[in-house]
Formats: structure tokens, sequence, C-alpha cells
């Protein structure tokens, strides 16, 4: 067998990075990899033992809020200073190209940092002419550009030639249209919202779509906050509890454990989408097989916690 076909009949890579913590801990990151991974297309709880939603849990999933779809949306119109101004620099400003595949297609997302990044072709590129790098996917001949805009850095405001000409680029040179899924919470100022700085036959506000389910007879696995490798005949390694979950979620039978267990946490598993240009932060993602870049919380009773994160094969180590 020729060593090509070997790879292409090897299992891709996976990278399971694992941590725990304790939610007042002072040094606790939980909340900045919440934060940092900014693109998410599902969110799902598992509370073993839970015949009946908490009414807490039930009214923060009810207000999770809105979300847009903008059609033909040209790429110019997110670094014009009004947008800028209105929306990057009074809030939280989300937006990620829709339906675009990263490995074929152009793709664009706009981070709440301010962080404006492309992934797009080599013709793209070349035509644009705004300087960026290699993608670290592209193997020995280069195929596709990253290109990272910040748009609230000082020097990029309306008189500079900074802005003119990532302007001309995106405007004059070589136009880019998307759809766009974009989200928007801002600082508590009166103003814009994104529904009306949009034409009306352009935007469409959406909600998430939100599901309950009862798993009957689910056996849960026994663990220990303090032993994220588990114990033998006594305990679940992390590992072990990150492969029965993607079971559990997947409708997959795999319940190998002898008798059910009362079980003292819960998880909340976060899917980012598989076509994204970044994973945590500004980490370049990519699709390869699966696409897969997530994170999953164990929560323990005393608020310690397990932090799960998980990529594939074109991604860097999660932080």
């Amino acid at each position: 067998m020729s060593l090509p076909l070997r790879r292409l009949r090897q299992a891709p890579r996976h990278l399971l990075v694992c941590e725990k913590s304790h939610a007042r801990h002072a040094r606790s990151r939980h909340a900045a990899h919440v934060r940092d991974h900014a693109y998410n297309c599902r969110v799902s709880f598992l509370i073993p033992e839970c015949g009946i939603l908490p009414e807490m849990l039930k009214s923060t999933i009810a207000d999770v809020g809105e979300y847009y779809l903008v059609r033909n949306l040209l790429l110019h119109e997110l670094v014009t200073h009004e947008f800028i101004d209105t929306f990057v620099k009074k809030g939280s400003c989300y937006a990620l190209t829709y339906n675009t595949k990263i490995d074929q297609d152009n793709t664009a997302a706009l981070l709440p940092t301010g962080k404006l990044i492309l992934s797009v072709d080599k013709d793209t590129y070349e035509e644009l002419g705004l300087q960026g790098r290699p993608s670290q996917y592209s193997g020995k001949k280069v195929m596709r550009h990253i290109i990272t805009i910040d748009l609230t850095d000082s020097s990029f405001h309306p008189d500079s030639k900074k802005h003119k000409r990532v302007l001309w680029a995106l405007k004059e040179k070589k136009p880019l249209e998307f759809d766009f899924l974009l989200a928007w919470s801002n600082t508590g100022a009166e103003g814009s919202t994104l529904m009306s700085y949009f034409p009306k036959n352009q935007i469409q506000a959406l909600k998430p779509k939100i599901t309950f389910s009862t798993l009957r007879d689910l056996q849960c696995p026994v663990l220990q906050s303090n032993e994220l490798q588990g114990k033998p005949e006594e305990s679940c390694s992390t590992e072990e509890l990150f492969e029965w979950l993607g079971a559990v979620f997947n409708q997959v039978s795999f319940c190998y454990f002898d008798e059910p267990k009362l079980a003292h946490w819960l998880t909340l598993t976060v899917h980012g989408f598989a076509d994204s240009p970044v994973s945590w932060r500004e980490s370049e993602h990519g699709f390869h097989k699966g696409g897969e870049n997530l994170y999953n919380f164990v929560v323990f009773r005393n608020l310690d916690y397990w932090l799960q994160m998980a990529v594939g094969t074109n991604d860097a180590c999660p932080p």
C-alpha cells in the first residue's frame, strides 16, 4: 500500500485538552474560555437525575435573545465608520458568513474584539492586495491566506491611508458579498439596532431553536471532581466521559456501566461552527474531515469543574 493511501485510511487526528478548577477560584479561566470561543451553533445541557428543568435555567434559556440573517451583504459595509461607530465600538458585535465552506470558499468573521478575519483563496488574496499570511494548513503550495483587520485600531480612522486602502480593496478592487449571521449586544447605550440599520428586505430576525428531552434509564458514570484520570473500578476519566457524552448526544446505544449511579454533576456542551475561520480567540480553524471545535463543562455540586476542549486535525491546541 502506498504512503498517501495509508494516510487516507488513517483516522483523522483529534485533540482533547482537559483542565480542572473551581468556579470561584481567583485564577479560574472558565469565563475567558467561553468569551474567547465566539462562534457557536449548538449548546446542550445534560442534567442527570433531573425530572423537571429548574426554573432558573428554563428562564435563562427562554431569554437567550435574537440573532440575524443578513442577505447579500457587501463586505465593505462592515468596515465603514458608520457601522464601526454604531455597533463595533458600542458593544459586542459578532458576524459570520453563512453557508460558506472554510476549505472551499472565501469566508469572513467579525469578532467581538473588533477584529475582522478573512480566509480567502489565492486568487482573491492577490486581487485584494491586502497584507495577510498564508494559512497554516495550506501545505507546500499555498492556496489560502488569512487577512486580519483591526477595526478598533486608532490608526484605522476615516482619513487614514490604512482605512482608505481597505475600503478601496473591498469596495472597488474586489467586492466580496456574503450572507451573514449577525448578533449584537450593546453596553446599555440607546441608539440604532441591527434591524433598523439594514433594509427590511435584507435582514431577518431569528431565534435559536430550543428542544427538551428526557432520557429514560440512562446509566451515568461515577465522577470524582479531583480525579481527571479516574480510578479503575471507582470513577470515570475525563476522556471516557467525553466519549460517553458524544454517544448520548448522538443517541447512540453505548452505556457500558454496570448499574445506574446517582450523579452529582451536570454538563454544558457548546459546539462551534464547523466552517468558522477561527476556533478560540483568533486561532485559525480548518475543516479537514469534520470541522469539529467544541468545549464541555462538567460542573460539580461544590462548584469544582472540568473543562474539556476538543478540536480536529486542522486546528491549533486550544488555549
